[in-house]
C-alpha cells in the first residue's frame, strides 16, 4: 500500500535537485548515483514537516535515491524497525554519508542497536563494517543512560579491527574508541589502555587509529571536562 505522501515528496525532492552540489559531494566520497545534489540542511526542515511516517520512510528508501534515503532515516519511526530492515538497508548502503546518518539517527536508537554494532563490526563489506563501528560511536554519545559494560564489551572488537586500512572503516574504528573514551574516567583509562594495544601492532592503519585516538583521549580538553 502506498503512502499518499509519497509521489508528493518525490515531486519536492525532484524539485530541489542541484547537479552542481552533484559534482562537490564526489570530491568528499560520496556516491553520486541516484544522487540529487540536495544538502542535509535542505532535507531537515522536510523531515520536521513530515514528522514520523514509517510506511513512507521504506518507500523512500526502496526509490534508490540519495537523498530520499537520507530522508527515510530522519523520518523513520526507531520503534516500528525491525532486524531485516536493518540488514537490508546495511546491505545496499553505498556512501560513508548514508551510513552515518542512518546509523545514527535510526538505527542507534532501536532496541538491536547493541547486537547490530557488534555482528556488522565482524563483517567484511566496507560499509557494512563501518556501520557497526558508527554504531557504537553514536551509542556512546547519544545513550548517555547506558552501564559501562556494553561499552567495554565494544573495546576488544575496536582493537581486533584496528589494522583494517580502508579509509571509511579505519575512521569509523578511531571514532569508536575516541566517543568511548569521551563517556568517562573509567572508560576513558579503558579506552587509552585500549589505544595502547592497538598501537603496539604492526600496523600502519593501526597506529594511525591509536595515535589521533590517544592524542585526543589524553589531551588537556577530555581530561577536564572528564575530572568534572
Amino acid at each position: 500500500m502506498q503512502n499518499s505522501l509519497y509521489p508528493q515528496v518525490m515531486d519536492e525532492l525532484k524539485s530541489l535537485a542541484n547537479p552542481d552540489n552533484v559534482a562537490g559531494m564526489a570530491r568528499f566520497g560520496i556516491s553520486t548515483a541516484n544522487t540529487l545534489g540536495i544538502s542535509m540542511k535542505t532535507l531537515e526542515p522536510i523531515a520536521k514537516r513530515i514528522k514520523k511516517d514509517h510506511t513512507l520512510a521504506l518507500q523512500l528508501w526502496d526509490s534508490g535515491i540519495h537523498e530520499a534515503r537520507l530522508l527515510a532515516c530522519m523520518i523513520d519511526d526507531p520503534k516500528q524497525v525491525t532486524v531485516a530492515q536493518m540488514d537490508a538497508w546495511v546491505a545496499a548502503f553505498d556512501s560513508w554519508d548514508v551510513c552515518d546518518q542512518v546509523c545514527s539517527k535510526l538505527f542507534d536508537k532501536t532496541p538491536f542497536a547493541y547486537a547490530k554494532a557488534v555482528e556488522w563490526a565482524a563483517r567484511e563489506a566496507e560499509f557494512v563494517k563501518r556501520a557497526g563501528f558508527v554504531l557504537m560511536a553514536t551509542l556512546a554519545v547519544h545513550d548517555k543512560k547506558a552501564p559501562d559494560q556494553p561499552f567495554i564489551d565494544f573495546l576488544p572488537i575496536i582493537e581486533r579491527e584496528a589494522g583494517d586500512a580502508r579509509n571509511f572503516v579505519k575512521k569509523a574504528v578511531n571514532w569508536a574508541l575516541r566517543q568511548i573514551g569521551k563517556r568517562n574516567l573509567r572508560l576513558n583509562a579503558l579506552a587509552i589502555q585500549t589505544g595502547e594495544a592497538i598501537r603496539a601492532q604492526d600496523s600502519k592503519a593501526a597506529k594511525w587509529v591509536a595515535a589521533d585516538a590517544l592524542r585526543e583521549l589524553t589531551g588537556d580538553t577530555v581530561q577536564a571536562k572528564l575530572a568534572k
